[in-house]
């Protein structure tokens, strides 16, 4: 029996059982299912993903590093299942460009992409701070490395954009790109009097399970292909860019919310390793700005060349329409961020004391 969009050969992998249901889970990235299979030990739920191309099949073997050192510390994970041939992967074998397809234990959680409740941002916090904390000693050379945050060279890249032939007929992308770059002028981009962290990557708030009995309570993160060394600042910035903005991600507007600052800030430090320097937890809001920015210029370089993976046809007319209203949106944050920046910093020292 085929069940689309799973080839045949990826169901036998895992030993698919169609009767019992597929639920398609929606992903701008990897395809995601929950599925029920069989590999050997009897029937159970399963998560299984077809992966983008821009993850290559060896980051499994961090995954699987990662999840055993977690295990070991005790904390929830997702972990890797090996196939009925004992893989920790399938390639499937009737496509022109063949997918990388894997499987991963079943956690039941709630997802949440947007809250307002401090309470389950303060959760999100110590889940992350107990996170990194687990991976502070893990001394793992990483076989995957695809560096998330490079914002010189993203700025060079929006540069390179604005030379081009696309750029000379967009007058708005060319407006819009500038004001970038201006903005670029102002932000911190040298992190480098701190120590590079194992870190989650893409702490985003839909990145972390909470519990369904207790939503406000965090209970683990998924979406591990991401995790690598990097600076908290990045990290911390991040997760702040997507906790804190009420407007949203997909709007040409920001409003940054103190109390989510606050939130992370007095969360994150109950439970991140005691050995952290005060000044690299602060470091969070100048990331802030600085990932804001980066994603800016990268929205705007893809507004220019109309190019990105991740659209929604469903909301914009176009790829560029959508790429310019990120961009837009991403540099009010930056510039929200910098118009506040000596309230939030004095919201940020009391929340790390108190």
């Amino acid at each position: 029996m085929t069940l689309l969009p799973i080839p045949g050969d990826i169901q036998q992998a895992y030993g698919l059982q169609p009767a019992a249901g597929v639920v398609h889970i929606p992903s701008l990235i990897n395809r995601t299912f929950l599925v029920h299979g069989d590999l050997g030990a009897g029937p159970c739920k399963m998560i299984l993903q077809g992966l983008h191309p821009v993850f290559g099949a060896h980051v499994h073997l961090d995954i699987e590093a990662v999840t055993q050192h977690l295990t070991a510390r005790q904390v929830e994970t997702p972990r890797l299942l090996r196939n009925r041939g004992g893989e920790l992967w399938t390639v499937e074998t009737a496509a022109d460009e063949p997918r990388v397809w894997r499987a991963l234990t079943y956690i039941d959680g709630v997802t949440v992409h947007r809250t307002r409740d401090m309470a389950q941002l303060a959760s999100a916090a110590e889940l992350l701070g107990r996170f990194h904390g687990a991976l502070f000693d893990f001394d793992h050379s990483f076989v995957h490395v695809r560096p998330v945050h490079d914002t010189r060279r993203h700025l060079e890249k929006l540069e390179a954009a604005l030379r081009s032939d696309q750029a000379r007929q967009d007058a708005e992308a060319q407006t819009l790109g500038a004001q970038v770059l201006r903005q670029a002028e102002q932000v911190r981009l040298d992190y480098g009097a701190f120590a590079r962290r194992v870190v989650h990557g893409d702490p985003k708030l839909s990145n972390l399970l909470f519990h369904v009995d207790a939503p406000t309570r965090a209970r683990c993160m998924i979406d591990l292909d991401t995790v690598g060394t990097e600076y908290l600042a990045y990290e911390l910035g991040d997760a702040l860019r997507s906790w804190g903005n009420r407007a949203g991600e997909d709007t040409g507007s920001a409003d940054f919310d103190p109390e989510a600052l606050r939130a992370l800030i007095a969360g994150y430090t109950r439970s991140c390793p005691s050995a952290l320097p005060r000044e690299e937890i602060l470091s969070a809001l100048d990331g802030l700005e600085t990932v804001a920015l980066e994603l800016a210029s990268r929205f705007a370089a893809d507004a220019i060349y109309d190019s990105y993976f991740g659209w929604d046809a469903a909301r914009f007319p176009s790829r560029r329409a959508h790429n310019l209203v990120r961009a837009q949106g991403q540099l009010a944050l930056s510039l929200d961020v910098r118009s506040r920046k000596g309230a939030l910093r004095e919201i940020a020292v009391h929340a790390l004391s108190s």
